[in-house]
């Protein structure tokens, strides 16, 4: 489990690509000894999904402040560097794990949600310019998933296929689809990330 302060909280909230549970709690709160094993065991069942880190008050209590924490422990699970959801107090393991489990899939609800909607944009713009989406089903999602990666970073859907140099100019063109998709799709019969085909 990652220990966080005033420092670090901050930073290592909001960058996160993947939520982050923090527990809040003190040497000397009994309950939070108790708590402490169970999220230590679950952070191993959630590796890769939630990143699982501490704040003792005593080294994170402007964070502790910010978030009007008066009881430990308190459990605040984060997404994208905001307060999804949480609990005070001590929980057992199996309801620990299926209130996770829960917050996990409504994430990925919204995420496939989200990639439908693309679908179906990208589906009309090819229609209405005579070209067609690759009809390779994980290829689309792939190349989706890149440009939700990118405009997470960017804050635009840049194409993932191409390079991002930092110059807003040369970087909108890039932006899908992209300034050279048309012309590609006429001489390759597809774009150079294979979103759009002839």
């Amino acid at each position: 489990m990652i220990e966080l302060t005033d420092e670090n909280f901050s930073v290592t909230v909001e960058n996160a690509n993947i939520p982050v549970l923090v527990d809040f709690f003190a040497e000397w709160c009994n309950p939070c000894s108790v708590l402490s094993p169970i999220l230590e065991k679950l952070s191993e069942d959630f590796k890769g999904k939630i990143i699982f880190a501490k704040a003792n008050l005593d080294k994170a209590s402007l964070a502790a402040q910010k978030l009007a924490i008066e009881q430990i422990p308190t459990v605040i699970f984060f997404k994208k560097g905001k307060a999804i959801s949480g609990f005070v107090g001590v929980r057992p393991e199996p309801i620990i794990k299926e209130w996770l489990e829960g917050l996990l899939k409504e994430e990925n609800n919204s995420e496939e949600e989200t990639i439908k909607k693309i679908i179906k944009e990208y589906t009309d713009y090819a229609a209405e310019n005579n070209f067609h989406l690759n009809p390779d089903n994980e290829i689309v999602k792939r190349i989706i998933k890149g440009l939700l990666e990118n405009e997470k970073k960017y804050g635009k859907r840049i194409c993932p296929c191409r390079r991002i140099v930092g110059n807003p100019e040369e970087d909108k063109l890039k932006i899908c689809p992209c300034y050279w998709h048309k012309e590609e799709i006429e001489k390759n019969g597809h774009c150079l990330c294979n979103l759009f085909v002839k």
